[in-house]
């Protein structure tokens, strides 16, 4: 397997859904808290890294081994990336495992310094990204997988980045938990405003995989229509944050870059097509990220 066929595998275009909440977890720490871990936060940084790759080689060994089960050859051989590369399922499988087993250690090793809490909130994050593509069910096979995708790559990721931050001399309070929901809303509903844009291109290899997303429930024309209200939740769920003071002021400047999230919402609901358009969702989703990110950073050390 060369370098470019493994960072296909892990699919290393999509981990600013997970890189920029981890950041985004940091400065709000340093915004609201003045604490930063930085030790726990690099081996977090690590561990999170490696179990979402593992996450997506799952997702591409699911669905290799699920099209086998259903004679969906065309997209075994010619879509996944394990049948167009000729790749080992076994050698896949195993480096799969082997990034799995380096996460938990390191997230064993910061239980061990923060406390307690990190292990259930851990456990919750590799259930969710097992069952994701794993299991009967799969997450991403069923009408939740949107939802659990940003809560979980979005939200998670924030809270326990801060939860890492703030132990052993502060505990995560609800009041904590709650208030986080808004200053990642931005770009945990731009994550699931992604996974939706992806089930709307592959509708037709869903129905064929057996795979009933939101999309089969809702139709396209419906499925657009949320993809569109989940950026605009997102922009809300942001001056809400700001009108709050839970994030500075300058994290407005995120509002900028309206103009060419429209412009790529456009071209998207005119034309669905994953080799084509997809790539517009994840334009959004490191726009939004990049900026948010580099406005809040900015009235951090501005204390604006």
């Amino acid at each position: 397997m060369n370098l470019k066929v493994f960072l296909e595998l892990v699919e290393i275009k999509a981990k600013t859904a997970s890189i920029f909440p981890f950041l985004l977890g940091l400065l709000y720490s340093v915004y609201h808290f003045k604490q930063v871990n930085l030790i726990s936060s690099l081996i977090f940084f690590i561990a999170m890294l490696l179990f979402n790759m593992a996450v997506d080689i799952n997702d591409n060994y699911q669905d290799y081994k699920r099209a086998q089960r259903h004679h969906a050859d065309e997209f075994r051989l010619k879509t996944n990336v394990i049948g167009v590369n000729h790749l080992s399922i076994k050698a896949v499988g195993r480096l799969m495992v082997s990034f799995v087993t380096i996460s938990a250690l390191l997230g064993i090793w910061l239980v061990s310094r923060s406390g307690w809490l990190l292990l259930i909130l851990g456990i919750f994050c590799f259930a969710i990204g097992y069952l994701y593509a794993g299991g009967a069910k799969p997450l991403s096979a069923l009408p939740l997988g949107e939802f659990f995708s940003g809560f979980t790559m979005g939200y998670m990721i924030f809270l326990i980045t801060l939860y890492l931050n703030l132990a052993p001399q502060k505990s995560l309070s609800w009041l904590i938990v709650w208030q986080a929901f808004l200053p990642i809303g931005l770009l945990a509903l731009a994550i699931s405003a992604l996974l939706l844009a992806n089930n709307i291109c592959d509708q037709k290899e869903d129905l064929a995989l057996n795979r009933r997303t939101i999309v089969y429930y809702l139709g396209k024309r419906r499925a657009l229509i949320l993809f569109n209200l989940l950026y605009l939740l997102g922009f809300v769920s942001l001056v809400c944050a700001v009108w709050l003071n839970l994030l500075p002021k300058m994290s407005l400047l995120t509002l900028l870059v309206i103009p060419i999230i429209w412009h790529n919402l456009k071209a998207f609901n005119a034309k669905q097509v994953k080799k084509e358009t997809f790539i517009l969702a994840v334009k959004n989703l490191l726009a939004l990220s990049l900026s948010c990110t580099v406005a809040v950073a900015l009235g951090v050390l501005l204390h604006i």
